[in-house]
């Protein structure tokens, strides 16, 4: 509202040795160049020793001041990550850190493997949360009480946040600017610094390359081998099951204990990734890759990849068939 002063906010960084340098320094340029715009953030970045930290490229950071320093309350808390999070769960006083910060904090956020810092300190029992879709299921595994997603770039549950890997920092970063002092500054934030105000699609578009868990059974195998050779074939459930030479309903059940998914879903995943692959080669239009794919339609590959990556294949192919512009 105009005319109205708005209170200055602390931001306070967690940084420590092993940390990513972008989960530090990416937040830090959002909220710094948003008080060119009028934020009014004081940023601070602490460590547990309240010294200079090296950081996993081997640059080192100075924390502003030591931690005691800061016993008021402070808006936000934002927790840096470690590749190597176990060792960093693994630092007591590190824990103890962010515990007792996160208890004076108005709201709560990690980078990447922040949150398994979150999580060792009891922030994220009960809540949904995000990490880097690397991650995702050794913070799953780690940390039951936790309700991991592992597509969103960004997580919200009440008053804490977590994001997804590295430059997702900044993605979370400009929404709490926004939430703070509105659309227009976090626009201005995002234009400054070159990047999108609310990134397209989630983290599948970013994963790793379908790797099913391997079967035991001979049928199984030789089902997964005929689809991963021909995925345009017609693959229906009938198809299949005669190839595996098996009941319709015995074919399902083997795959969901042996693969862990339907033979349908199967069928669907080894289709996406041949969609992917001839995106990114750059042949042929979407209509093409449909058919080669085996989606009959570019219509259909749009809703599958609409649903399972959060993207249009035009927007997939624009992103990752090459660094030139268009």
């Amino acid at each position: 509202m105009e005319g109205v002063a708005r209170p200055r906010r602390t931001v306070v960084v967690v940084a420590f040795d092993g940390v990513q340098l972008l989960d530090v320094t990416g937040p830090v340029e959002v909220f710094t160049t948003a008080n060119r715009y009028g934020g009014d953030y004081d940023v601070r970045v602490v460590s547990p020793t309240g010294e200079s930290v090296t950081t996993s490229s081997g640059l080192v950071i100075g924390a502003g001041e030591p931690p005691v320093g800061l016993s008021r309350r402070h808006s936000t808390l934002l927790v840096a990550g470690r590749q190597d999070w176990r060792a960093a769960v693994a630092d007591t006083a590190l824990v103890t850190l962010v515990a007792r910060m996160a208890g004076q904090a108005e709201r709560v956020a990690s980078v990447c493997a922040g949150a398994f810092l979150l999580a060792e300190a009891g922030i994220l029992d009960g809540r949904r949360a995000a990490t880097h879709w690397e991650l995702a299921a050794q913070l799953a595994a780690a940390y039951p009480r936790v309700r991991v997603e592992d597509n969103p770039v960004f997580a919200r549950d009440g008053h804490v946040l977590t994001s997804a890997g590295v430059t997702a920092g900044i993605d979370l970063s400009l929404a709490l600017v926004e939430e703070d002092r509105g659309a227009e500054t976090a626009r201005a934030v995002a234009r400054q610094l070159v990047v999108f105000m609310a990134r397209p699609g989630g983290q599948a578009q970013f994963s790793a390359r379908l790797t099913p868990r391997q079967p035991r059974h001979p049928a199984v195998r030789r089902v997964m081998d005929r689809v991963t050779e021909d995925p345009a074939a017609g693959h229906t459930l009938t198809a299949l099951a005669a190839e595996a030479g098996l009941s319709g309903r015995h074919l399902e059940r083997l795959f969901r204990a042996e693969v862990g998914m339907t033979p349908g879903r199967y069928v669907e995943s080894v289709r996406v990734e041949a969609a992917r692959t001839l995106l990114e080669a750059g042949t042929g239009t979407v209509e093409e890759v449909a058919q080669q794919a085996g989606f009959g339609s570019s219509e259909s590959l749009r809703r599958v990849f609409q649903r399972v990556l959060g993207t249009a294949p035009t927007q997939y192919r624009a992103r990752f068939h090459s660094t030139a512009a268009p």
